[in-house]
């Protein structure tokens, strides 16, 4: 034992498996007892001692278990993985002399484990051969697999190996591959191919040994067939298509899943949804299609947002009442539900189809379809009058037309930070154990709650720090047990780069618990963490400097309170409630934290706060009469400059740039407040240097980091506009999803609404990502709703970047049909009115010109043109020869002018 425990300690890994295997099992047991207080101890060393040892504990330490679970929760341990070559043939060798049963088991245990490597496949696969055991099939052992499959097809980075060859002589094919598709996420690799005309990918080797009968070609089609109905990411569900593509469904097939081919036309995404629809039209000419399955199916395919579909639908609805005049009496209510979709084509070709087949004598159906008709827009009223009579007409609208925003948004008061030991810890922990270092997603509760939970969890543990610190801390050690912070502390001082609330609040705990030391947080209430060159750093820099400070209060229980706790969610502070808590200090004789001071000055409601000003300045404080002057000033956190471009050419100046791809990049510059740099603290300064615009790459993009960004300046809601820019434009070209989160909160936030919070949302109207566009259409019908939207400089806004191929035409269409939806047809047209004259100015008519026409034509018909001034260019697109979408779009808005 001894002998074993010198070659651990030495890191002599290799001479490992030999000393395990002289041992007896009472030997093993003992030399595992001091490999447990091995491990412990190696946890408190530096990571070059740890890793001299770690290969060597690995081995040992698997081979001295008799127990097949703790062997398993032994190699699977985090803290014994951090090798680059796997010692996995070495555990193999110590193992050798164990029962096949035993080994059996244990590889069944780490299948089931999240052990998904291509190193982790090899292991179990060999320890299931040693036991003479078929392979366990788990979802982490398929993904160490395909790894393995990836790996195998190149050799030395210049060759590739077909992938059909490499799974033709893979033993675990037939038993692995059907396990794809009851994943429920494809492993990365598989989606992979090379180029988009490739064969030589997963769908055409599954079929290829589908022919050859490696594989059931009936089984995986069923399975195809029903992952298809279960939905999915977008990524898989394009996979599992091309597989049935390759693998050619049956006639037969096709009609035993007829319920299925309905279900994907109703929900599946677009591709799907078009080859069920292809499929439910072959099932039709074949005469395998009912008419009550094919009105069902269409029912719920007309109310999709796909022109290409719901058009498909209708030409087969079309081909059906042609064919059997007696299906119009089911069939034509089921066209009529296209009344209700948003393309006003649409529209029109499901009228006309009910026009020609509408039976003279069912004055039922006429009356139900009238009825349905009323939906429709002006620009149907003639036709619908025409086929239905007085009766089809809308009733008349009598009075002034009502525009329909939604309610201002109204502040929510937080609650009270906790006051109890019991209910504190029950708020921390329930935001420490769900974050990112514990291996979920970064801040995902935080961003949806907002900035509350951290704010009185921070606050609450400054209060009961001071008055039950004991209890507190004994609670908070019981229930963060396992923690990485409760366990380890810090052993570096954490950088404003990668800070989150997470992260913040994990920093007091473990000053409070102890796992912090002073010295750590003395360097880090000095340390200058503003330096990023982005603003999410430095307002990242702004939150670690409050942390590290708070830190400090937990651990000494200086202060009874936080001052910039907010009032509101937004993150803002009422100025009256700052002043009482600086009466509390001032009678305490307890300085302001200058962090925790200075960030409740950049909170405090300024506007219409004049007796809160006159308040401070009685204190006789120099807080009180910093306070004072900071309301009374009541100017933006650092103006923004104006970009000097218009719809028409750019202008000279340093408002825009280009990118190294050649794409201009409009953003706005800030300039100096040299009060920043001059009263508050390091950590703030770069809030208050001027700032040129920026299109640089970083790593802070998103909502999993971002809940107070906007909560550090709630006030100057413009301000941050300018500096959250880039993120917009990335937005409306290549950025990722949820990059819009922050427009409804920029809209919410005091101060005002100047050039930066419209270009803001002009980004975010023409935005790459649909859930985008929902947020900025959000934060419009607010603007508007609270008075401030200027829809003249949005329309601006908007001209420029489309002008500068930085917004689409198209999801700009796509966002203003989505805002007129909801009734806000006079707010939609006055931003179009100064759009339009760019885009009807251009020789070539860009893509979407003719949605967002029609989009315009149905505002005006609905809320008129009074007040809007003509739009240039208009008559003479309308004049123009041919019938396309923006020549008949064009002239049905022009008609509105002159009516």
């Amino acid at each position: 034992m001894n002998d074993l425990l010198t070659a651990v300690r030495a890191g002599a890994h290799r001479d490992v498996p030999a000393l395990v295997l002289k041992l007896d099992r009472a030997g093993r047991k003992a030399a595992l007892a001091e490999l447990k207080e091995l491990r412990k101890e190696a946890r408190g060393w530096d990571w070059q001692r740890q890793d001299r040892v770690r290969k060597a504990l690995h081995v040992a330490g698997a081979g001295c278990h008799t127990g097949a679970a703790g062997c398993a929760d032994w190699i699977g341990g985090r803290d014994l993985r951090g090798w680059s070559r796997s010692p996995y043939p070495l555990i193999l060798v110590a193992l050798g002399d164990r029962d096949p049963a035993w080994l059996g088991d244990l590889a069944r245990r780490l299948a089931a484990k999240s052990l998904n490597s291509e190193a982790e496949f090899t292991f179990i696969s060999e320890l299931a051969r040693m036991a003479g055991t078929p392979i366990p099939v788990t979802d982490s052992l398929v993904e160490g697999w395909t790894e393995r499959v990836s790996t195998a097809r190149w050799h030395g980075g210049s060759r590739r190996t077909p992938l059909v060859g490499i799974l033709r002589s893979d033993p675990h094919v037939a038993v692995l591959a059907p396990r794809l598709f009851e994943m429920a996420e494809l492993p990365a690799q598989v989606g992979w191919y090379e180029t988009a005309d490739s064969t030589d990918h997963w769908p055409g080797a599954l079929r290829t040994l589908a022919e050859e009968g490696v594989l059931d070609r009936s089984q995986l089609a069923e399975r195809c067939v029903a992952r298809l109905v279960r939905g999915g990411r977008t990524g898989d569900q394009r996979f599992f298509l091309t597989v049935l593509q390759q693998l050619g469904i049956t006639e037969d097939e096709e009609r035993e899943h007829l319920r299925d081919w309905m279900g994907m036309a109703a929900d599946g995404i677009s591709v799907v949804a078009g080859h069920a629809q292809d499929v439910l039209t072959r099932l039709d000419a074949r005469g395998e299609l009912s008419t009550r399955d094919l009105a069902e199916a269409s029912g719920a395919v007309l109310f999709r947002r796909e022109k290409k579909l719901v058009r498909g639908q209708l030409i087969l609805l079309g081909k059906v009442l042609g064919r059997d005049a007696s299906t119009a009496g089911e069939l034509l209510p089921v066209v009529a539900e296209a009344f209700g979709n948003e393309d006003v084509t649409l529209q029109e070709r499901a009228l006309k189809l009910i026009a020609r087949h509408l039976p003279a004598d069912d004055a039922a159906l006429r009356e139900e379809l009238s009825f349905a008709a009323q939906q429709l827009g002006p620009v149907h009223r003639e036709a619908v009058a025409a086929l239905f009579g007085a009766a089809g007409e809308e009733d008349a609208v009598d009075g002034p037309y009502e525009e329909l925003l939604p309610p201002v948004p109204e502040p929510v008061r937080l609650d009270p930070a906790p006051g109890s030991v019991a209910e504190l810890v029950e708020e921390v922990s329930a935001q420490l154990k769900s974050r990112s270092w514990q291996g979920s997603t970064p801040g995902a509760l935080a961003a949806a709650s907002g900035i509350a939970p951290f704010e009185r969890a921070l606050d609450g543990l400054v209060r009961v720090a001071r008055t039950g610190r004991a209890e507190l801390t004994e609670a908070l050690q019981e229930t963060l047990a396992g923690t990485w912070y409760t366990e380890h502390g810090i052993d570096h001082q954490p950088e404003p780069a990668y800070m989150t609330t997470d992260h913040a609040l994990a920093l007091v705990v473990g000053s409070l618990l102890g796992r912090v030391s002073h010295q750590s947080v003395a360097e880090g209430k000095s340390r200058w963490t503003g330096t990023g060159t982005c603003a999410h750093a430095a307002l990242n820099g702004v939150l670690l400097a409050r942390a590290w400070e708070a830190a400090g209060d937990v651990a000494t229980a200086r202060v009874p309170f936080l001052l910039a706790t907010p009032t509101w969610h937004t993150g803002s502070l009422d100025p009256a409630e700052l002043v009482e808590r600086l009466r509390t200090y001032q009678r305490l004789g307890i300085a302001p934290g200058p962090a925790d001071f200075s960030q409740a000055l950049l909170r405090v409601r300024r506007s219409g706060a004049e007796e809160a000003a006159d308040a401070a300045a009685a204190l006789g404080t120099p807080e009180g009469d910093r306070l004072a002057a900071w309301i009374r000033a009541d100017e933006p956190l650092v103006p923004v400059l104006r970009h000097g471009l218009t719809s028409d050419r750019p202008s000279a100046g340093n408002w825009w740039q280009r990118s190294a791809s050649g794409v201009r990049q409009v953003l706005l510059a800030t300039k100096e407040r040299p009060l920043i740099e001059r009263e508050f603290p390091r950590s703030f300064h770069w809030l208050g240097r001027p700032h040129l615009p920026s299109s640089r790459d970083c790593y802070h993009w998103g909502a999993d980091q971002s809940p107070h960004w906007t909560a550090t300046l709630p006030e100057d809601g413009e301000t941050l506009a300018a500096w959250l820019m880039p993120d917009l434009l990335r937005t409306a070209d290549e950025g990722p999803r949820g990059s819009a989160w922050c427009l409804p909160r920029l809209v919410e936030a005091g101060g005002e609404a100047g050039v930066a919070l419209h270009l803001a949302l002009a980004y975010g109207l023409g935005a790459r990502h649909p859930e985008d566009r929902i947020s900025a259409v959000d934060a419009l019908l607010v603007l508007a709703a609270q008075g401030r939207l200027d829809t003249v400089l949005l329309g601006r806004e908007l001209g420029v970047l489309v002008d500068h191929d930085l917004v689409k035409v198209n999801r700009l269409a796509d966002s203003a049909r989505t805002a007129a939806a909801t009734g806000a047809y006079r707010t939609v047209l006055g931003v179009l009115a100064r759009v339009l004259p760019t885009l009807l100015a251009y020789e070539k008519a860009p893509r979407g010109i003719g949605d967002l026409l029609a989009v315009a034509a149905e505002c005006a018909e609905r809320c008129g043109t009074e007040g809007i001034e003509p739009i240039a260019g208009l008559a003479a697109t309308a004049g123009r020869k041919g019938s396309s979408q923006t020549v008949r779009q064009a002239a049905r808005l022009a008609k509105t002018f002159k009516e």
